[in-house]
């Protein structure tokens, strides 16, 4: 089965600054803009934002 484009893979960025990256994959029709999860950042050792990065 061929990879959607609706569904795009996404890198997001700690906003704390560290470099920590997670990638995931995100729905364009529910979260059209940019995406902001709260993870663990384990530079940091706590949770933190992430914003996606294009």
């Amino acid at each position: 089965m061929a990879r959607s484009a609706l569904r795009p893979v996404v890198k997001l960025r700690s906003a704390a600054g560290t470099g920590y990256t997670y990638v995931t994959r995100k729905n364009r029709r529910n979260d059209p803009g940019r995406l902001v999860l709260r993870k663990y950042d384990p530079v940091l050792g706590r949770h933190t934002d992430f914003r996606e990065e294009r």
